[in-house]
This record gives C-alpha cells, structure tokens and sequence, in this order.
C-alpha cells in the first residue's frame, strides 16, 4: 500500500467532501494500484498556496486509459474524454 498526495483545487476539493464527487482523474504519474491511499490536499491556485484542508481516501479501482483501444485517435482529438460517476 502506497500514500500519493495530489493538490485539489478548491471546488473540486469541495465536492468530495461533499460526497458528490467519488473519483478523480489525473495523469497516470504516480502508479496508483487499487489499495493505495490517495490524500488530497486543498490548493488555491489564485494565492498559490495550501489551505491546510486535507481528504484521505482508500482507493479501490483504477482504469488506465493509455491502453483503451475504443475509439480512434481522431475521434478522441475531436470529443476528447467524459468521466463518469455514479
């Protein structure tokens, strides 16, 4: 089991507090694997700082997208990705 520690912006950092949002996308620099602990630390990009507001959250599932063969590379460069949660 791995800690990764992300910056959030604050909406964002918001609506998982709130329970509203329940996944995350980010660039698959880290080699997060179900198990591992994702800490989301709170970052006001207008100030360029921290807020000191922290979230912990146990990961149990990740879709690496490099190796989606579904669509055409036209087809992502016009539409580009959606992220769905439920």
């Amino acid at each position: 089991m791995a800690v990764v520690t992300k910056k959030a912006w604050p909406e964002l950092f918001q609506a998982v507090l709130d329970g509203k949002k329940n996944f995350d996308l980010r660039l698959d620099d880290s080699e997060i694997k179900e198990g591992d602990v994702l800490v989301l630390e709170e970052y006001n990009p207008e100030t360029k700082q921290y807020t000191g507001r922290k979230i912990e959250k146990k990961i149990n599932f990740v879709m690496k997208t490099k190796d989606l063969k579904f669509w055409t590379k036209e087809e992502v460069d016009k539409y580009g990705y959606v992220v769905i949660g439920f």
